[in-house]
């Protein structure tokens, strides 16, 4: 890959210009056995990282040394969000408050059971 500035480089906003190398990388996804990926996913877990950086650093690869936001992401569809509205007595539009409540769910899920 080349590290040649484009002119689109230039009709970027300042801010967003350092971005493009990353822009340009390429997700590789792999396809191994389940108790290899567990085992990587649980030593990142351990290590509080992402189980991506965990691979990086298995390979020897430099890894952001920024500390990242904790967060766990999913992806909902028109139709999820329907379905979570008529859960909690919503409209699908009510984005915001369905994922309040979202993460109060998932809250509750991981609290330790008396």
């Amino acid at each position: 890959m080349s590290d040649k500035k484009t002119d689109n480089d230039d009709k970027l906003p300042l801010k967003w210009r350092g971005a493009t190398k990353a822009i340009k990388a390429t997700q590789v996804a792999f396809d191994m056995d389940e108790a290899i990926q567990y085992e990587i996913r649980r030593q990142a877990l351990e290590d509080g990282i992402s189980p991506s950086d965990q691979i990086r650093h298995i390979l020897g690869l430099p890894c952001s040394r920024r500390p990242k936001r904790p967060r766990l992401t999913v992806s909902l569809s028109p139709d999820d969000y329907q379905l979570l509205a008529d859960k909690y007595d919503l409209s699908p539009e009510q984005q915001l408050e369905i994922k309040k409540i979202v993460v109060d769910e998932l809250t509750q899920f991981a609290k330790p059971q008396k």
